[in-house]
């Protein structure tokens, strides 16, 4: 399902690579059928953005909005597991779940990154990367109304998104916005202070028991500072190898 594929890009760290392949993923959008007119125009307003924008206040932009705080994480497994010892089993999972498909990976990608799993699922056939999604779709609603209240544009990502789920987009994020406005934000550097504050804590506690940090959290960290590289496709000549998915007209 190529929107999966321009949705995962969309939602990666921006680059000069996105910005050339500009006329190509708008081309890509406007070609998809498996989301309605109004889902396929907030994609645009948000590569419209993207673009139109100097490349580095873009990056400054997605590293002030994705990499403070843990609430707009765009690590799956951040958001089920947090750091508990589960988090590591899902990450070995789904590596299993990737190999199997024959899907290979960077070294320094954690598979539960969610364009990582978007490009993934660009890659199954249509019934499975709707499955896929479907798993997923309480946190897509959640990470959607979240970036709602911060008025981001990339809340429309994962507005498609839970359309190509099955879900209904203002449904989902209207059932999750007492929820959303009862949180503290996460991102003020107060916030952030203390999060490294209780960090250190538990390290420590961890050391004195001797057990050594997790893995996760470290490669988490990295992730922060590290563009994930997706593979990149030709949108002149990539088409969909499944049948036509008829039209949404209704969001």
């Amino acid at each position: 399902m190529q929107i999966l594929k321009v949705i995962s890009l969309l939602l990666d760290y921006p680059t000069e690579q996105l910005l050339e392949a500009r006329d190509e993923l708008a081309a890509a959008i406007a070609r998809a059928r498996e989301i309605s007119p109004q889902q396929r125009a907030a994609l645009q307003e948000l590569l419209a953005l993207i673009g139109d924008n100097d490349l580095m206040d873009g990056q400054e932009h997605y590293g002030a909005l994705f990499g403070r705080g843990r609430a707009l994480s765009l690590l799956l497994f951040e958001h089920v597991h947090g750091e508990s010892r589960d988090r590591g089993q899902a990450m070995v999972d789904m590596l299993a779940q990737y190999e199997a498909a024959g899907f290979a990976i960077g070294v320094k990608e954690l598979p539960d990154y969610i364009p990582l799993y978007l490009e993934f699922l660009s890659t199954r056939e249509d019934l499975e990367a709707r499955e896929g999604l479907a798993d997923i779709a309480h946190l897509l609603a959640l990470l959607a109304t979240r970036l709602d209240e911060r008025e981001s544009a990339y809340a429309g990502c994962f507005r498609a998104l839970l359309q190509i789920a099955g879900v209904e987009p203002q449904q989902a994020v209207a059932e999750m916005r007492q929820q959303v406005a009862a949180e503290v934000r996460d991102d003020s550097l107060e916030a952030l202070d203390k999060i490294w504050e209780e960090e250190a804590v538990d390290f420590l506690k961890a050391e004195q028991q001797d057990r050594c940090p997790s893995q996760t959290t470290l490669l988490s960290k990295a992730r922060e500072e590290v563009p994930v590289p997706l593979h990149w496709v030709d949108f002149k000549h990539a088409e969909s190898a499944a049948e036509p998915v008829q039209e949404v007209r209704n969001v």
